[in-house]
């Protein structure tokens, strides 16, 4: 089994976040930055455990500068066989599903995994656009996965109950918690990923249809009010007269 894990840098999860003078980008300044939870968490461990179980390879890909390398061989040390980073700023999530489908493509893997969104922008956008771009079939918020042969068996939590999906290989996932168990990188491991290869790859001819023009923080002033779960009289005040859209 052939399995590609995309995956993306964050701002670590306690991060102070701010922006430039004109909001216009993010204040990179002393901003630490790990592999996307969602990615590392339920993705790439569980593609790992398929692997055990069915044998086969594990290649991480991930769209970025060379400074995402040190995040990229965490992924190694947990236990990727070899990584890809597609060398292009990921300035939107349809340039970087564009630049996935490109390379998932020419190399044709059995299973395209990612997590169901990244901690920054929380857009849950790229699976079903990779899926979209490779026209394959796409589930996504998957809470677990077997496969046999080429027949996959997938749980997804939907309002009320679970929903199971039977699709074949090759097919994209995005994966939600429950999907595995975090993996911490042992010292073998991490000396094993100096080793391991992490090829460099030139971004695939793709237009980028959409830009940011502007970042908004979070005002820091808004206060919590908490309704009795019986005054829906009292909720629906609240929301008419003084809700605010941020």
């Amino acid at each position: 089994m052939k399995i590609l894990v995309c995956i993306s840098k964050t701002p670590e999860t306690t991060a102070k976040i701010s922006f430039s003078a004109d909001n216009s980008q993010l204040d990179t300044d002393g901003l630490q930055y790990i592999m996307n939870p969602y990615d590392e968490w339920y993705a790439l461990v569980r593609a790992l455990e398929l692997q055990e179980k069915h044998s086969g390879t594990v290649t991480i890909i991930n769209v970025g500068p060379a400074t995402n390398d040190a995040v990229i061989r965490k992924g190694l040390a947990i236990g990727a066989n070899d990584a890809v980073r597609i060398d292009a700023e990921p300035s939107s999530a349809l340039f970087v599903a564009k630049q996935i489908a490109a390379y998932a493509k020419e190399n044709a893997f059995d299973l395209v995994m990612l997590g169901k969104e990244s901690i920054d922008y929380n857009g849950s956008l790229v699976g079903g656009m990779v899926a979209e771009l490779m026209d394959l079939p796409y589930i996504s918020y998957a809470t677990s996965l077997e496969i046999e042969g080429n027949k996959a068996t997938l749980n997804r939590e939907i309002e009320g109950g679970t929903e199971v999906c039977e699709v074949e290989t090759p097919f994209v996932v995005s994966a939600a918690k429950g999907m595995a168990e975090q993996r911490i990188p042992n010292m073998r491991g991490i000396m094993m990923a100096k080793k391991k290869p992490l090829n460099v790859v030139a971004a695939a001819d793709a237009e980028n249809l959409d830009v940011v023009s502007a970042y908004k923080e979070v005002p820091k002033d808004r206060s919590i009010k908490y309704i009795d779960a019986d005054n829906m009289k009292e909720l629906v005040r609240l929301l008419h007269e003084e809700a605010k859209v941020i």
